[in-house]
Order: C-alpha cells, then structure tokens, then sequence
C-alpha cells in the first residue's frame, strides 16, 4: 500500500522538486493533498498530474479560478481557500507532509502536522527558528518524526551516529550525547563572494536570484546572498539538533559539493557529498530509513576539481554576527530577526530599498523591539506581527 503525501507550497522550488521524486515512485507513494498561495496554471497542472483529493489555494479568488478550470474538466478534486485550511489539510492529509512554504506563513501548518504525530519533512526552516523548542517537544509528545529537507541539515542529519540517524528527530540522544565534537554548516556564501562591497548598493533583484550553484525561489536566493539564509541555518540546526551555537563551525564552500560535515572528539570527519539538486535531500527524507532514487545526476568526482574552504567574513556578510546574537538570545529574538528580514528582502525584491540596507533594516529591529525570553506560540505570533509593522514603518 502506497503512503499518502500532502505536499503544503507544492508550487515552489521544494514542492516541484518533491513531486518529481514522488512521480517517480508511484508504487511507493501518492500524493493526498497539495496547497499554493496564487498560482492557478501550476497547481492546475499538478493535479492533471498527479489527483490529489483536495487542494488549498490560499487566495481566495485564486481558488475560484481553480475551481472553475477543474469543473470544466470535470475534475472531482476538492478546492479550499484561505490560510486557516493549510493547518487543516496538514492535520488530515496523508501520513508525510512535506512543509515547503516559504516563511512565517509556514508556521501554523507545520504545527498542524507535527501534532498530527505525521512524518513531517521541513524544507521551511523559519517555524524551526521561530518557535523551534516547542515544536520538537511536541514532536516528542505526539509521536511525530521531523526530518530536515534543508541539504545542510540533511546533510548533517545523514553524518550523525546511528543511534541518532536511525530514531529519527527529536532524537533519544542528541548529537552532544554522541560523541560530536562539533557540527561543520557549510555555505557557498552566495553570488557576491568576491564581489566588491562598493558594488552591493547597486546590486538589483535578479542579480541577488542569481545564485552560482543552486535554483531556488526569489526570497532564499536572496537571502543565500545576504547569508542570512546561513544564519537562519545555524538557529535551526542548533534546535534539531539539540546544540549550542559555539559548537556549530559556518565554513564557505564554494563549490557545494561538500553538503555539511560532522567532526567527532576521536578527530573523525564525517561528510555528506552530492551533487546540487534538491532531490537528494528530499528522496533521503522521503524514504527514510530507506534509499531510493531521486533522479538527481550522480556525483562525479573527477570533475571536482578542487575543494576549497574558507572563513565567512563577517564584515561583508553581517547576517551572520547576528544570528549568533539571536542564537545566543533565544526567546523572541529569532522571530524579531526573521520577521525583519522577511520585511526587508520583500522591500528589496519590490526595488524599495537597496541590497545593502536589507541587514541594516534587520539589525535596527532587533535594537528596537521588546526583548521575550520565555515564549509560547500567541506570543511569537505577536512578535512576528510587531516586527512587521514595525519594519514597514521604517521602510
């Protein structure tokens, strides 16, 4: 019997991806559920293609254009609307949900599904870093297994000891229980490695989109170029994985070949190659604790030519310094710093503000927000939402 998979933001980068692994498939999984927030022509075509039960568009008049475009096809597909559904369609559909909506709008969905007790796959790193505690507690308490999509967290998720790897996240024993030295988070540092700091004023949108090594929607493509897309990394990695900030190295890797890598106290480095395709990560999740093809190309050494390694500059990428503060932090910090980004990479996608500034504009919230340390999830969504107005004020 094949499992059912409810793929929430089935219209970006993560949800094509993941629809392509299950294609590939079809005696292992079917999809249950699929949901987008706009594109009408895309998620018609999903599910010409692959029959879900029932769809979530999360604008209203979007669903209305779907629905009209499946009657005519007679389709018996269900369509909803609305942002509180995608909590619902997490709750019910299928035994894998994969979270692949970008940003805090993933939050309340992801919530869903780990309470489900579902084997939830997260490709949407800000409900980790927003409230990352809770949920793995209440990944515990539901009997939920959370597996990363991220290729780092992935990446160190596969590095890690068996005893770790094999119960699944939140694990019995945590890497620090496990004979890790210490977690090395690797990062491309993006397409402006080099590039003169001069020049980021007049970096535009599709320059930022322009990353050398992977494709990915606009928001983590700029992030990637701010590396805040790494800090946001470290926050998570240290909530998955159940470690202080001091104990995770960031290392710029060019050429992302090298996904993250493990260091063990016996002086071991454990390192999970592949090439750039998100498949990889995604298959791995997918079938754990099994493998099966992702239709990525294989890796092939002899084209490496080199591997090279270096430290971030923390002057050119500031994001940095401060997911370390947030990290250092905790409580509401990690919603401020997020939700300020969000605000600020929407205003340099919209040409309102120039590249350089979207990490000042971070970086003034968190100096002016109200500082939380104990948090629940009313809380956290009212530091999101203070953020916001607060950030958009400032634009």
């Amino acid at each position: 019997m094949s499992t059912g998979v409810t793929v929430l933001g089935s219209t970006g980068s993560i949800g094509i991806s993941s629809l392509d692994v299950i294609a590939r498939h079809p005696d292992r999984y079917h999809v249950e559920s699929l949901s987008a927030k706009s594109n009408v022509d895309l998620m018609l075509l999903q599910c010409q293609q692959h029959s879900p039960k029932r769809v979530v568009m999360v604008d209203s008049l979007s669903a209305k254009r779907l629905r009209e475009k499946l009657n005519e096809i007679n389709s018996p597909i269900e369509v909803m609307d609305g942002q509180q559904k995608l909590s619902e369609l997490a709750r019910q559909g299928g035994d894998t949900v994969i979270c692949g909506i970008v940003g805090a709008a993933g939050l309340l969905s992801t919530l869903a599904a780990v309470k489900a007790g579902k084997k939830v796959l997260i490709a949407n790193k800000e409900p980790l870093v927003m409230l990352g505690k809770h949920i793995m507690n209440l990944g515990k308490t539901h009997g939920a297994c959370l597996l990363p999509l991220d290729s780092e967290h992935n990446a160190i998720f596969q590095c890690l000891p068996h005893l770790v790897m094999n119960s699944g996240l939140p694990a019995t024993k945590f890497a620090t229980n496990s004979g890790v030295e210490k977690i090395l988070l690797t990062g491309s540092g993006g397409p402006f490695r080099t590039t003169p700091m001069a020049e980021f004023r007049n970096i535009t949108p599709d320059q930022a989109c322009n990353h050398p090594n992977w494709k990915m929607g606009r928001k983590i493509s700029v992030d990637s170029a701010t590396m805040m897309n790494k800090g946001l990394e470290l926050i998570e990695a240290c909530v998955l994985f159940g470690v202080e900030h001091q104990s995770i190295e960031i290392v710029i890797h060019p050429q992302s070949v090298i996904h993250s890598m493990v260091e063990y106290i016996d002086g071991s480095v454990i390192a999970q190659l592949g090439s750039a395709d998100m498949r990889v990560p995604i298959a791995n999740a997918l079938a754990w604790p099994e493998r099966i093809r992702s239709g990525a190309s294989s890796l092939n050494l002899l084209d490496c030519q080199r591997f090279d390694f270096e430290a971030p500059d923390l002057t050119r990428f500031p994001a940095l310094r401060l997911a370390r503060q947030v990290a250092e932090q905790k409580g509401n910090a990690p919603t401020v710093m997020n939700a300020a980004n969000e605000v600020a990479v929407d205003a340099f996608l919209k040409r309102q503000i120039t590249f350089d500034r979207i990490v000042d504009v971070v970086e003034r919230a968190m100096d002016n927000m109200d500082y939380q340390r104990n948090v629940d999830l009313e809380s956290v969504l009212e530091t999101d939402q203070r953020t916001r107005t607060y950030c958009t004020a400032l634009l």
